[in-house]
Formats: C-alpha cells, structure tokens, sequence
C-alpha cells in the first residue's frame, strides 16, 4: 500500500492530492511554495493541511523502519514465520507493531524469565491447559533444590502464566479499551509536602475521567509531580478489567483454573496495568504537549502578524526605576542613531532633565514615534511621556518587551551591535519591535517571547519544530524586502537557511541593492531549485519590474505580460488601472499547469502590490490605576490581551500583574476555544470580577461588554 492510501484515512484528504503533496515535498519543495504556488497540484490544500501530510509521511518512514528492525530480530532469533511475516508488514500502528514484537524482545530477567531456567515451563503449560482438578502429584517431579516447595513450584509456574498473559495480543487490546473508556486521571500530594506545594493545592486531591482532562490540567499535573509535590495514577476501574481478562482465560473450576485466575490477576497488577497505563500517560502527554504547542504556535503567529508601525523615525524606551530608563534613537530603516540614559523615577527622580532629554531627542532626530517597554516603570514611563507637549505630532505606543533581554545578550545582538551594552540593544529591539514586530522577534527563540503555556513541559524537538513552521508562515505569508532584510529574516523565507540567508547580506553589502529578483541567481549557492522556492517570496520596492514588489512568481511573468498584451496595455497599466483588469476574462489563460485558482491569486495581488497584510499599528492609553490597591470588583477598564490559553485569556490592564479573563468570562455565549473571542493584542474592555491580593491574582470578566 502506498503512502498516500495509507495516509488518506488518517487525514481524510484524498489520496491523490496526497500523492501530489508528497512528491513536491520529496522535491525539495517547502510548505508556504506548495500552498501558494502549487494549488493546482494539491487541490488547493492549505498550509495546515499539507503540515499534516508531511507529519504523518513521517511516522509512516519512522513505523516502516522500526517494522525492518524488528523483522530482522525475529529473524536472527530464527523465529520468523511466513505468518508472522505477513501479520508484522500488515501492521498499521506502532503500537501493533510493538505488541507483535513483545514476545520476541530481548528482556532482563523478569520473574518468569527465572522461573524457567529453574525448569518450570511445563509445569505453567500444563496448568494452563486448565485439565487437571488436583495439582500437588503433579507439581513433585518440578521439586529441586531451586523449588524447594510445592508452593515455589506453583509460584513459578503463575509467574510465567502472567507473562504470557501480559504478552497476549487480546489481553493487551481488551485493556487498552478499559483504558480508552473508562481511565480515570487522579493526583494526590506526597505525604509531607502539602505546604512546601502549595501552589499545587487545587490537584492535593483531583480525580476526573482521563478522556475530559484538558491539556493544561494534565501538564500542569504532570509538572507537580516531576517536582515531587504530587503523585498521578491513571486506571480504570480494576475489578471489571480483571473481569474481562478472566473471561478470556480461565475456563474450568478445579485448582488449575484458580492457579489461573491467580496469575491473571497478578498479570494485570504487576505487568498489565503499569505498562498500559505508561503507554496511556504517553499518549496523553504527547496530546497535551500537541494542543499546548497549537496553542503557543497561534499565540506567535499573532503576535509576529501584530500590526507594524512602518518605516519611520523612532525612539525606544527600555524603562527602570533605579538604572533609569534606556533611550536609543533610530532612524525609519531601524538603523541605531543615538544612545543615552534619563533617570525620571524615583530615587533619582530627575524629571526635568529627562523631560528635556526626550524633548530635545525627539527634535534633534525628527522622532515620529516613540515605543515603550511594557516591563519595570514601563507604565510609569507611559504616564511621563503623556505629560510631554511635543511641538511635533509624536504617538507613544507601549509594546510587550518580552524577549528583548534574551535577544539583548545573544550572539544576534552581539553581531549587531558588537560596541554597545546590552541595555542598549535591548532598548534598540524594543524600538524595532514597534517598526516591523515579525522583523525584530524572528531574531528571539520563540519560546522566551512569553506566550505559551508550559512551553518548558512539552517535547522540546516538537515545539521547536512547530514554532519554526510558525515563523516559516508568518514571513512568508507577509513577503520580506529583499534589499532591506537581516539574515535572520531571510533564513524563514521558503527555499533559504541560515546558509543561503548570509549568502544574499553577504551579496548586498559587495554590490549594493538588487535591482530585479533574477539577481539572485548570482548569489553563492542559490541554485535553481533555492531560486523557485524563494523568489515568490521576495520584494523589491521601487523595482523596474513591478511584479518584482507583489507575490506573482516569477514563473508567471509571462502570463501577466501575455495578459496585458492582449488588452493592448503594458504591466504597469494593469497594475494601476482596475479598468484595465476588469477586461480579463481569466478562464481564457487557462492551461495544463495554470489553473483558476493561480489566476485568481494573480489578478488579487495585482490589486495590491506590495500591501502589507498586517494592518496599521494603533495607539492605546490604560485607565488610571498603577497597582492591584487600586482596583476594586466592578471596575469596568481598558486593557490589552497579552497571552492566550486553553483555559482563557490573559489581560493588561495596567497593573504590573495580568488578570485572567476564565474562558467561561469570555462572552454571554459558550465559548469552547478563547481564539474564537480574542487576539493576541486586542484592545478590550473588562470588568473587575475579584482581586486575590496574596497571591497577586484578579479575575477580569468580558460578559455583558
């Protein structure tokens, strides 16, 4: 069976535009090319569903090459059938696999493996025949120096029952749907520990069906017992499970069968149910580390597709109380101008002067806007500007900071701006971060931008992986500036690498700006291949080819120039005249590998070259309060979404701690995911449900506003 079948049922997409996806991946094509210039190949599938396509291509490689190594163990074993050769390459799960293979698997020495050096395996196959009523005339013979009793030999021989039970295909299936239906997830704190913690209180005794526990509530579990604050068992209801087994193997009333029903039970005690529930505490946790990492991954996509102010004049402000506030300078390109440091706060409270500073920077350098870190004195910061009478218009936006100390001390920072402290390059990424947000935070490992939730607790590699798919979406979705991008920008951009990326600075700052996209193929090492996949992608402003600032790929500067000739205007005509685009009949360009849906893509960016999708930056001022002694239930304020979680949504409102808006505050509806209510970012109006001043915690509600 081909991959594509295989993977048709899994993913319900059909098996042909499977087919197509697989071999363009195979061909080094990348995710945001295939969804935005391969629609007619995939039947327009998008970039989630070909993420899919390509997730389960490789667990489908994973589940064949552990099928090879096991069949090839079988077979050193000599003990490789024809049969058990077709039931192995017929497995579908890893999980079948690994059960096939169980009773084959080299092992250390279990108490069955030692009950049968001493002898005693005919011993467990006789009593499990179930055909004897009596068994002490049969046990003698098995008596040695090793089994110095009746009862050893009998305990031997269950030992090895249990096993063979624990091995067999049905038991584990029967389990497993004891698991599946009726597991039950439960935590209890360790013996001593309950001050120590604390902040586990609400799991010291949880208990809820396996099947409704919510990720976070799982990791969150999982984590306090890690800690040693808690102790978590997943299982279902014993008696009924053992039952189950029961009636698969025993059958019979004399001492056989009860010797039988004896290691059955022990079976699921000691061997069953600890390795089932393992299996069942992986697969929940690698479901929870799946929705955790969906989670985070849309909270960084919004985040990274935030509005960006543009290209202007900006000055960046990394506040503080005793170190004072950090002031860079920068010019539309982001390029550093000027540093220095204004101390306005306490002790030092030198507001006059810093006053001055700011008034005299902001004429000095024609500063537009000025950004704000959102951290320490950030809001007190907010409230001193606003107190300042520009003689030019001047926006004061605050931006969330998280992140700027992290990329601050990184070797991008350092590379960046090998003379400068790292106050001043933090001040300078908060600057940046208000110009073009996606620019600046592709420079910062995901995880330190702060909006996940137990991004520490979940599979490292897996989120790595979906967050760099993320980022590779985020820029390619936008289109970067060829001639202005860092190479960290350019290693997401589709078909590039940290490689290709240095490769195009490297080639800009020898020969100056490109002039027109084929201009890459002169870059070291960007190949054809590298140039199809990321060209699309590129912009260049003020290009003598249009198309070279829109997402037409260079493959279809032909076809639009064909189109335009056909109406007797040129490129540049149909770009700005939508009468002259109103005359296309697309259907009419219709061939093999152009179909409507590429054509439609076409004539859409056409209507909007070089338009950034991500919208305008917008100003936002908070309510009077500073701290959680000024809050009060019932207060209705201003705030910002500042994180996303399964369980709700975190909110700025001006305080230095968030408040959390519950998911059951969210609306007057239902509301079963917060994405479905709120964004990363958007300006809300909540209302003060309760303040929780020990453990710095309020409730904000949404309901009824």
């Amino acid at each position: 069976m081909t991959y594509a079948a295989r993977i048709a049922p899994i993913t319900g997409i059909p098996a042909r535009k499977i087919e197509a996806v697989i071999e363009l991946l195979d061909g080094g094509a990348t995710i945001p090319f295939i969804a935005r210039y391969r629609k007619e190949a995939t039947g327009e599938l998008d970039e989630v569903e070909i993420a899919d396509i390509q997730d389960a291509w490789k667990k489908m490689k994973d589940l064949d090459k552990r099928r090879e190594a096991i069949l090839q163990s079988i077979e050193e074993q000599g003990k490789l059938t024809p049969e058990l050769r077709k039931v192995i390459e017929n497995a579908l799960t890893m999980t079948e696999l690994e059960d096939l293979y169980l009773p084959y698997k080299q092992k250390r020495k279990t108490r069955a493996s030692i009950a049968i050096e001493k002898g005693l395996e005919p011993l467990a196959k006789r009593i499990f025949s179930q055909k004897d009523l009596v068994l002490e005339t049969l046990t003698t013979p098995y008596l040695t120096e090793q089994v110095p009793s009746i009862e050893d030999a009998l305990q031997g021989a269950r030992d090895i029952i249990a096993e063979w039970v624990s091995e067999d295909l049905r038991a584990r299936d029967k389990i497993r749907r004891h698991f599946d239906r009726g597991a039950v997830v439960g935590s209890r704190v360790v013996k001593g520990k309950n001050e120590e913690g604390k902040k586990y209180l609400d799991y010291f005794d949880w208990s809820e069906p396996l099947s409704k526990c919510p990720s976070h509530r799982f990791l969150a579990m999982r984590r306090g017992e890690e800690e040693g604050f808690l102790r978590v068992g997943i299982a279902p209801e014993e008696e009924n499970a053992v039952g189950d087994l029961e009636t698969i193997f025993v059958h019979g009333q004399g001492e056989s069968a009860q010797h039988v029903r004896m290691a059955v039970k022990d079976s699921y005690k000691r061997l069953l149910q600890p390795g089932i529930e393992t299996e069942f505490r992986n697969l929940s946790k690698e479901k929870a580390d799946l929705e955790a990492i969906r989670v985070f991954a849309e909270n960084l996509r919004q985040l990274l597709l935030s509005a960006p102010l543009g290209e202007k004049k900006v000055m960046g402000i990394d506040p503080g109380f005793r170190t004072g506030c950090k002031v860079v300078c920068l010019d539309a390109n982001g390029t550093l101008l000027y540093n220095t440091a204004i101390y306005p706060h306490e002790p030092q409270r030198k507001t006059f002067e810093s006053q001055s500073e700011i008034e005299h920077l902001v004429e000095k350098y024609q500063i537009e806007a000025i950004s704000v870190g959102n951290g320490t004195a950030g809001r007190e910061t907010m409230d001193f500007l606003e107190k300042i009478k520009f003689d030019r218009p001047v926006e004061i936006f605050q931006v969330n900071e998280a992140g700027a100390s992290i990329y601050s001390a990184s070797e991008a920072a350092r590379e960046e701006f090998p003379k400068d402290d790292i106050t001043v390059r933090g001040a300078v990424s908060i600057g940046r971060r208000l110009m073009d947000p996606l620019a600046e935070l592709v420079k910062i490992d995901p995880k330190s931008i702060g909006v996940g939730q137990y991004q520490h607790d979940v599979n490292q590699n897996q989120l790595k992986e979906g967050l760099d798919r993320t980022v590779e979406s985020c820029v390619n979705a936008v289109g970067i500036n060829l001639n202005t991008a860092s190479k960290h920008l350019l290693t997401y951009v589709s078909g590039l690498g940290p490689v290709l990326a240095q490769n195009i600075v490297s080639y800009r700052a020898e020969n100056g700006a490109f002039q027109k996209r084929s201009d890459l193929k002169k870059v070291a090492r960007l190949g054809d291949k590298a140039y199809e996949q990321c060209a699309g992608f590129l912009r260049i402003k003020e290009a003598k080819n249009p198309l070279d600032n829109t997402a037409v790929h260079p493959e279809r500067y032909a076809l639009v120039e064909a189109m335009a000739g056909d109406i007797g205007c040129n490129v540049v005509d149909l770009i700005h005249d939508k009468s002259q685009r109103a005359k296309i009949d697309a259907k009419k360009y219709v061939r093999g590998d152009v179909g409507l849906p590429t054509l439609q893509d076409i004539l859409k960016e056409l209507e909007k070259p070089g338009l950034d999708p991500r919208g305008a930056a917008k100003t936002f001022a908070f309510a009077n309060v500073h701290s959680l002694d000024d809050l009060h239930p019932g207060m209705v304020l201003p705030g910002i979404v500042t994180n996303i979680t399964n369980f709700g949504a975190f909110v700025d409102i001006g305080v230095k701690d968030s408040g959390l808006v519950h998911v059951s505050q969210l609306a007057d509806k239902f509301v079963r995911n917060p994405m479905e209510v709120v964004a990363l970012g958007q300006q809300v109006t909540v209302r003060v449900v309760e303040v929780d001043y020990a453990r710095k915690r309020v409730a904000l509600s949404m309901k009824g506003l």
